[in-house]
C-alpha cells in the first residue's frame, strides 16, 4: 500500500506523464497558405446559421450536425492529403489516426439511424426522409488487415479513398440541406409548441452524446482536434458548449493515451488550423 505521500507523489508523477504526451506540448507551425490544408478535397459544409442567421430549431440543429460533419471532413481530407508523405516510423500512428476516423464515422451513422432519425421523424410526422450511403468499409478492412504497419501503401488507400470520396462528401452536405428543409414540412411543429420544445431536446440530447459515446480516449480527441475556432469568422469558437476545463482535459488528459496519432490531425490543441504534420516532408512521396 502506498503511504499519503508516496500516493500524492505518484499521482504527480503521472500526471507529468501525461502532459509531456498531451497535443498541447507538441510543436505545430501556422498554415500555411502555401500548402493544401484540411478543407480539400472535401469542401467543408456552410453552417445554416452562418447563412441565413435563422435560429429555429431545425436551422439550429442542422449547424450543429454541420459542425461535426465538418470534423469528419477535416479528418478525411488529412488522412488523404498525408498518406502519400507518411514516412515508415510513422506508419503505425497514422494507421491508427485513420482507423480512428473510421470509427467516428461508423459511430456517427449508427448512432444517426438508431437514435436521431427516428425520432426526428417521429417528430415532423414524416418517413423516409433520410438517405444514406455507406461505403467506406473498404477503408476499414484495408487497415485492419494488414501484415505490418510498414505494409501500409498510400497509393492503395487513396484509391479506396477515391472510390467513395464523391457519395461520401455529398452525403455529407446533403444530410445538413435535409435537416434544414423539414422546418417546411406542413407537418413540422409549430415555433413555441410542445412538439418543437420536444424537436430542440431531441438534437441537444443527441448532439450531447453522440461524440462522448463513440470514445472518450482516441474518437474525442480526434473530433475536438479536427475542429477549427477561426471558421466561419469565428463564430463557433466556443462550440461544443462545454467548460474550458473540460474541455482541455478531453484534449490533453485523454489525448495523451494515444498521444502519436495527433500530430495528423489539422488543428492543434486551441483549435487553430496548422500546417499538416506530413507535408513538412515532402521528401517522404
Amino acid at each position: 500500500m502506498l503511504d499519503a505521500k508516496s500516493g500524492i507523489f505518484f499521482a504527480v508523477f503521472l500526471i507529468a506523464i501525461l502532459l509531456s504526451k498531451a497535443p498541447i506540448m507538441m510543436t505545430t507551425s501556422p498554415r500555411s497558405a502555401a500548402k493544401p490544408w484540411a478543407d480539400g478535397p472535401c469542401p467543408l459544409v456552410q453552417s445554416p446559421q452562418y447563412v441565413t442567421k435563422k435560429t429555429d430549431i431545425f436551422t439550429t440543429g442542422a449547424t450543429h450536425m454541420a459542425h461535426i460533419h465538418n470534423a469528419i471532413l477535416r479528418g478525411y481530407n488529412s488522412i488523404y492529403l498525408q498518406a502519400p508523405h507518411v514516412s515508415n516510423e510513422d506508419k503505425p500512428e497514422f494507421i491508427g489516426y485513420a482507423q480512428t476516423w473510421f470509427r467516428f464515422v461508423k459511430s456517427h451513422h449508427d448512432d444517426e439511424e438508431l437514435q436521431l432519425f427516428p425520432k426526428v421523424e417521429e417528430v415532423v410526422g414524416a418517413k423516409d426522409i433520410w438517405k444514406e450511403t455507406h461505403e467506406e468499409h473498404e477503408f476499414d478492412d484495408y487497415l485492419s488487415n494488414l501484415p505490418e504497419p510498414f505494409d501500409f501503401k498510400a497509393t492503395e488507400l487513396l484509391r479506396i479513398m477515391n472510390s467513395f470520396q464523391e457519395p461520401f462528401c455529398n452525403h455529407f452536405h446533403n444530410e445538413i440541406a435535409t435537416i434544414v428543409s423539414l422546418g417546411l414540412l406542413p407537418t413540422a411543429p409549430k415555433p413555441g409548441s410542445p412538439e418543437a420544445e420536444q424537436a430542440a431536446a431531441v438534437f441537444k440530447t443527441w448532439g450531447k452524446k453522440t461524440v462522448t459515446k463513440a470514445g472518450t480516449f482516441d474518437v474525442v480527441p480526434f473530433f475536438l482536434l479536427n475542429l477549427d475556432v477561426s471558421y466561419e469568422e469565428g463564430m463557433w469558437a466556443s462550440w461544443p458548449p462545454m467548460p474550458a476545463p473540460i474541455r482541455w482535459g478531453l484534449v490533453n488528459i485523454a489525448g495523451a493515451y494515444h498521444w502519436g496519432r495527433w500530430k495528423f490531425a489539422s488543428c492543434d490543441a486551441a483549435g487553430k488550423p496548422r500546417e499538416l504534420y506530413a507535408l513538412q516532408f515532402p521528401e517522404n512521396k
